[in-house]
């Protein structure tokens, strides 16, 4: 069996006296889509920038491919994508610009890098405003941009924080497409997400964080089989403590 393309191993990050994320550990495998599910605050985000170097764990370790994500961060951050959920880009850059400066950032080939941006942008409609400065395009259209920026040098893995928000219908289904054709490659996907119908229909396994505690990490059919074939909201809410919110509700509604 292959080594997994990911490890972490007892991830934590503390921030004063509150501890965002407490003692993570789980693998992720080359060819799967892996959705991260959690409340507001769980530790999902924290989770993901440790994970891609961008934060440093309070303790703990991640490693990308083999490569320490802190001690060789070069090596292993040359091996991944990542879309975060609010796209920062350079404004005062055109889009073409933008993702020829990511290319060249990664060292792909110039001539490679125009092979894959022209099929992306016309994929989200983006050609005719590629010239366009960064700074004039809406949320969604710098989403993209950031998207296309995240698969741009074909990277191993590829982690996404939220990466349907602020899309409409069809361009969250041709990021879903592609997160798909990219898993069919053997590439991997790992993604958070507060929309438990994506995670369940096109994740081969779900992570569950609640209060910076991994809570549950199962494909999504054992998991379910595991719960009395519940569906994954359910599972959901029943891990993190939702029920509490769904008898609010119920008390509400009945009037008590």
């Amino acid at each position: 069996m292959s080594e997994p393309i990911l490890e972490a191993r007892n991830l934590s990050r503390v921030f004063g006296e509150f501890k965002a994320v407490d003692d993570a550990s789980f693998t992720l495998n080359a060819g799967e889509i892996v959705g991260f599910l959690g409340p507001n605050g769980a530790g999902k985000t924290t989770t993901i920038k440790m994970l891609t170097g961008l934060l440093g764990p309070s303790s703990g370790t991640a490693r990308i491919a083999g490569f320490d994500i802190n001690a060789s961060p070069l090596e292993a951050k040359a091996r991944l994508g990542y879309v975060p959920d609010t796209p920062n880009l350079y404004g005062k850059l055109k889009a073409q610009e933008y993702l020829r400066f990511v290319g060249q950032l990664y060292k792909v080939p110039p001539a490679q890098v125009e092979e894959r941006i022209k099929p992306m942008l016309d994929l989200f409609d983006l050609t005719d405003v590629a010239g366009n400065y960064l700074d004039t395009f809406s949320h969604g259209m710098q989403q993209k941009v950031a998207i296309i920026g995240g698969f741009l040098h074909d990277p191993q893995i590829v982690f996404m924080d939220e990466p349907t928000v602020g899309l409409d219908p069809r361009s969250a289904r041709l990021i879903k497409d592609l997160m798909i054709r990219n898993r069919d490659r053997g590439k991997t996907i790992f993604f958070s997400t507060h929309i438990l119908e994506i995670a369940q229909t096109m994740c081969d396994r779900v992570i569950i964080i609640n209060k910076g505690r991994i809570v549950a990490d199962a494909k999504v059919n054992e998991l379910r089989r595991m719960r009395g074939d519940q569906s994954l909201e359910d599972i959901f809410l029943e891990l993190t403590g939702g029920r509490d919110v769904d008898d609010m509700v119920k008390e509400l509604a009945d009037g008590s």
